[in-house]
């Protein structure tokens, strides 16, 4: 029997979102002001905008939709009936959409109630109640795959009927992350290992085309097991015709990469197939436009062309302007949940006697950063009364979370002195993560800092205006460490990658480490008070594992942040430095701030405010 006919230039778009994160209004809830740079209300004139140039088309979502702002938490205590970002999703007409790690966040029965009022599928394959033999026995959390079939129109203008199969993935480290939140109800399997099963399987269920929704950066090319950054490795994987990336809230196609085998960042392909990220928060929305044939052997791509459409763009004085207005239906839609977030936001929290920013938290101590370490390291010790661990030290390690990099100048924490609301509590610590205690040594402390410090660049003594900062290190790995002093030798080289895999093992930054004025030794014991994200091992840091875990408790990072300020208001400034660079005489280096930087330059930094960059921030050189 004769096989179907052959079809030539059937047009198929790939429309894509990703990382949302409850962000449905053009608002900043941080700040309380409006926000030309964030929002699927403005996404939403976009989507409309590009349905309306094709025929056939699919509006996918790849995951972190259901948390990850004040209204997502706010909407997560009180139950989220009716979440306004599904019932968004459910009004934009979304074909369907994959699971994110921080779908996790708020614990499993609000994701699952969430869930339920989607009017379209969300898949996941490899995140499951039980694993089997293979991962096709898997007992998966939700469906790992779905196949939709929509019409397509070939170059003489017939329409035939297009099976399209999806698959969504996500990392394997999401019941690490939200273990306190999942109680080890979930297991996870590896990305490439879930796809090389499932994507032939889609293929025999009768698939034509397969889409793999992959909430996973671009990482290396080269497979690692249960690899967090996965889609490069992933598109290595036959059977897969184009992917949607997600999770490290990057561009793609866009300079953020580099031209490596395997990656081509100006026509955005990964291993030659079209792969779109589409940044966070609404910013963008990725298209991926396929041109099909089909012959003997059934369909394929013949071409592809894949571009983003922001929904902002920055002048060259580094003010944010909106490309597009929101869709009225969508902030309508999502009007009672905006107006109930801004009244929680604005509740008053305490009072503080000093502005906290997080303006030079990657050059200098931070008093925004030591808070947050000095509210953990004060509930924890409290926790450790009457154990056998009582008369240890206690430490505290903490990270500046807002502090520009990819979420550009104003990603930073800006708080003046006088009352503290709600809203910048939210910005000082965004993350849903719970407190953890872990036991540490002397040897162990030391290399958690010389990771920290690998943010920096190894500077030459005497160089002019270096590059003082690696600007793919996320700034949420730069753990400071309240209750010791230390100095920074900037002309070792970094011990630690980006990543955290240590490239230079014999290098050392970390000088003159001190604990209450005497030498830090290394088989000193301690208690650290970290975060549940950290105390599983995320970031690649020393110490920080399950088996080091003194305790892990309920109490949100957050929550022991409120209570210590309502406890200890007024605040007052914190104590003397704990850390500084070594001087380097006649050497200055190069780094980036907000523009209103340069008005909150602490006292003895010598530093001076230079240009803006075309990026927006606020350039400076450090005379070290």
């Amino acid at each position: 029997m004769p096989g179907p006919s052959p079809v030539t230039g059937a047009k198929l778009r790939i429309l894509a979102t990703s990382d949302l994160h409850v962000h449905i209004a053009p608002w900043d809830y941080y700040a309380d002001r409006a926000s030309a740079a964030v929002g699927l209300a403005r996404t939403a004139t976009l989507i409309a905008q590009a349905r309306a140039e094709v025929g056939a088309c699919l509006l996918l979502d790849n995951g972190d939709f259901l948390h990850g702002s004040p209204m997502g938490d706010l909407l997560a205590r009180d139950g989220g009936h009716g979440h306004p970002m599904i019932a968004a999703m459910n009004a934009l007409g979304y074909d369907a959409a994959a699971l994110g790690n921080h779908e996790f966040s708020n614990g499993l029965p609000f994701l699952l109630a969430q869930l339920a009022q989607a009017r379209f599928p969300i898949i996941c394959a490899n995140i499951a109640h039980r694993l089997g033999a293979t991962p096709q026995q898997d007992q998966t959390l939700i469906p790992p795959t779905v196949i939709l079939t929509r019409d397509v129109t070939d170059s003489a203008g017939q329409t035939h009927p297009l099976r399209i199969g999806l698959i969504g993935l996500l990392p394997p480290q999401t019941t690490q992350w939200d273990r306190q939140q999942l109680a080890n109800a979930l297991i996870t399997r590896d990305i490439l290992e879930a796809a090389a099963a499932h994507v032939p399987a889609l293929r025999d269920a009768g698939a034509d085309i397969v889409i793999a929704l992959s909430h996973s950066g671009i990482g290396p090319t080269t497979p690692t097991p249960n690899m967090e950054d996965a889609t490069a490795a992933l598109a290595a994987l036959p059977g897969i015709d184009a992917l949607v990336a997600g999770h490290t809230h990057q561009t793609f196609p866009s300079a953020q990469f580099a031209a490596v085998p395997g990656i081509d960042p100006e026509r955005g392909l990964l291993w030659g197939k079209p792969a779109v990220m589409p940044g966070f928060h609404g910013s963008h929305l990725g298209v991926i436009d396929l041109v099909l044939d089909r012959g003997e052997k059934g369909w394929s791509v013949a071409s592809s062309a894949v571009h983003l459409r922001p929904i902002a763009r920055r002048t060259r004085t580094g003010r944010i302007v909106a490309l597009t207005q929101s869709a009225p239906q969508i902030t309508t839609l999502a009007a009672p949940a905006h107006r109930a977030t801004r009244r929680w936001s604005r509740q008053t929290i305490g009072h503080s006697t000093h502005a906290l920013h997080s303006y030079f938290a990657l050059i200098a101590p931070c008093a925004l950063v030591r808070l947050i370490a000095r509210a953990q390291g004060t509930h924890v010790a409290t926790l450790l009364r009457g154990s056998p661990h009582a008369d240890l030290p206690v430490l505290s390690a903490a990270a500046p979370f807002h502090s520009g990099g990819r979420g550009g100048p104003e990603n930073y924490a800006a708080i003046p002195a006088g009352p503290l609301l709600m809203r910048q509590a939210f910005d000082l610590y965004p993350h849903p993560n719970t407190i953890a205690a872990l036991l540490i040594t002397g040897a162990d402390l030391h290399l958690w800092l010389e990771r920290s410090f690998s943010l920096f660049h190894q500077i030459t003594p005497g160089a002019r205006d270096a590059a003082l900062i690696n600007p793919d290190f996320p700034s949420f790995n730069f753990d400071l460490i309240e209750g010791v002093t230390w100095t920074v030798d900037l002309t070792a080289p970094p011990r630690d990658d980006t990543r955290g895999t240590v490239t230079a093992p014999a290098a050392r930054r970390i000088r003159d480490l001190s604990h209450r004025g005497r030498p830090v030794y290394p088989d000193a014991r301690f208690v650290l008070a970290t975060n549940s994200y950290r105390a599983a091992g995320s970031g690649g840091f020393a110490g920080a594992s399950p088996d080091r875990v003194l305790f892990s408790g309920p109490d949100s990072g957050r929550a022991i942040l409120l209570a210590h300020i309502a406890t200890h208001s007024p605040l007052d400034e914190p104590a003397a430095p704990n850390w500084r660079f070594a001087p380097l005489p006649g050497t200055t280096a190069l780094f980036d701030s907000a523009p209103a930087a340069a008005a909150f330059l602490p006292e003895g930094l010598h530093a001076e405010p230079l240009d803006l960059t075309p990026q927006g921030f606020r350039r400076f050189r450090l005379h070290l």
